[in-house]
């Protein structure tokens, strides 16, 4: 299991990402038509959510230099808004392991439970990755 340190989510992320992205939606750029929304406020980006989790798992080390490559994202489920002003964190469990004697390979899923400051649950995906097997054991 791995817990993330936290990281405050802010309005400049949204204008960065959108800006990336192209994803100029209004619920995530325009403050004045939002301000009337059941959220009254800006939300991020779902897509955005996400990779500011992958982030954060990323920066904890968990992995080391085990992972090889995304094999797939099941499960992806936005639950709650992420406001700006909102710090997330990850919570990651190992769910499965899959090795084939002989290979230098296997595959690990990961199940990532995204939280925010509150501890309740904002996003939910489980991520399947091609990782480095350790002489002897599984990946």
């Amino acid at each position: 299991m791995v817990v993330t340190r936290g990281r405050t989510v802010d309005v400049g992320d949204l204008t960065v990402f959108a800006g990336l992205t192209g994803d100029h939606y209004p619920l995530h750029t325009d403050e004045q038509s939002v301000a009337k929304t059941q959220f009254g406020t800006r939300i991020a980006h779902g897509p955005l959510t996400f990779s500011l989790a992958v982030g954060l798992v990323g920066l904890s080390g968990f992995y080391g230099d085990a992972i090889v490559a995304l094999l797939g994202i099941d499960g992806l489920r936005a639950k709650m808004p992420v406001l700006p002003g909102d710090t997330i964190h990850v919570r990651g469990t190992v769910l499965a392991r899959e090795h084939r004697d002989g290979s230098r390979f296997g595959a690990i899923t990961v199940g990532y439970s995204v939280l925010n400051q509150r501890e309740e649950e904002v996003m939910y995906f489980e991520q399947k990755m091609l990782a480095k097997c350790k002489k002897g054991n599984e990946a």
